[in-house]
């Protein structure tokens, strides 16, 4: 992924989101800062106990469970956009073999992207000035602590260790981590890497055949859901509230991440060693895919509710990000009005409800379960 030669400038329509610099640890000892504090976020910080567990307690989730990941497909095989165009050059085996380290390059995204989270929740601390931010900032530190400590470990059982992150995603994460403007930071996590990952925890979910895998993508989703209505609530304060020129400014910079990240996150370049373990060159893989994948195709995909890149443009839908101004740019491969009709209610959520019911029974919680089809800051 190209850097984006974006001049660093923050933008704050709420004092929620003011931010200083990292190395300005003074400005965190101001007095009049502890009693400023928002409430914004105290309904999805104290819902923190109904949604608990523990990748290290087998109470919760047990890596001991086995599966054939050689003779067994770990996902509807149907859901893999390399077998449909490259799967008469193999046999059943090798077939099985490219679903499943599809399902390994993934995984290992998902698990770089989670690093990717931690690290960027945990910069927010250095730089949100509201008592009441930094402490969803630091919450949503341990939730993506665990995510990385779970992901590692069923990465671990299946395969033994992760894939190299591709350049595309890395490229993105780097940017974002390491950037020093909060709105940066929300949008591309908390709205496109998150997007991304709820569409791609769903379909697993829902499309898994390794039950160690469902149940690891549920758990993950009972805390990611409440990192997305994060997001939500910083669009809610901050895009009807900006100046044209900085919502132009955001929505440009959304549009060209999603952009690259249509094309780029799982092609064939990203994954070079994948074919070659199949003994097959990954630039004949690309021809392939470049007749095959027309914008017709990748309309019809994303015509899927659990499809990744459909969920990413819903999330910057219902957030206001993509308006008149830019909507011809997604129409090739989405219906927006689609969309709109749809409401603001997410996939995963129904997934992470159930979820906070099965940890509330084993944690002894009798208390009501978090509604996600509320505004969080309601």
């Amino acid at each position: 992924m190209e850097n984006h030669n974006l001049e660093e400038t923050e933008i704050t329509a709420d004092l929620v989101y003011q931010s200083v610099d990292p190395s300005d640890f003074n400005a965190m000892l101001e007095v009049d800062r502890y009693n400023d504090r928002t409430t914004a976020f105290d309904k999805i910080i104290s819902a923190t106990h109904n949604h608990f567990w523990d990748p290290m307690d087998t109470k919760y989730i047990d890596f001991s469970v086995p599966f054939d990941v050689e003779n067994e497909y770990m996902i509807n095989p149907d859901q893999d956009v390399d077998l449909r165009v490259i799967g008469d050059l193999l046999n059943e085996k090798d077939k099985i073999r490219l679903v499943n380290m599809n399902v390994h390059w993934s995984l290992s995204s998902i698990l770089h992207g989670e690093q990717g989270a931690l690290n960027l929740s945990s910069s927010l601390c250095h730089i949100l000035k509201d008592p009441g931010a930094q402490e969803y900032a630091a919450n949503q530190t341990r939730e993506e602590a665990r995510h990385v400590a779970g992901f590692s470990r069923y990465i671990h059982a299946r395969w033994g260790q992760p894939m190299v992150v591709g350049p595309a995603l890395g490229n993105l994460l780097n940017e974002l981590v390491n950037s020093k403007v909060v709105w940066k930071k929300l949008v591309g996590m908390q709205m496109l890497v998150e997007g991304l990952a709820m569409g791609a925890f769903a379909t697993f979910y829902r499309q898994g055949n390794d039950p160690l895998l469902t149940k690891l993508m549920q758990l993950v989703m009972t805390d990611e859901a409440f990192h997305h209505k994060f997001g939500k609530i910083w669009a809610d304060r901050t895009i009807p509230n900006i100046s044209p020129e900085e919502r132009d400014k955001i929505e440009d910079w959304s549009w060209e991440v999603f952009h690259v990240l249509l094309y780029n996150l799982s092609s064939p370049e990203q994954k070079k060693p994948t074919y070659e373990a199949l003994g097959l060159d990954w630039k004949m893989v690309q021809e392939r895919f470049i007749d095959a994948l027309t914008n017709d195709e990748i309309r019809r995909r994303m015509s899927d509710n659990d499809n990744i890149f459909r969920v990413l443009v819903k999330t910057l839908f219902n957030a206001g990000i993509i308006t008149d101004r830019t909507a011809s740019k997604y129409a090739p491969f989405v219906d927006l009005s689609e969309l709109e009709a749809e409401g603001t209610s997410m996939v995963g959520d129904e997934i992470a409800e159930e979820g906070i019911k099965y940890l509330m029974a084993i944690n002894g919680d009798d208390g009501p379960v978090f509604n996600f089809s509320q505004t969080a800051a309601e």
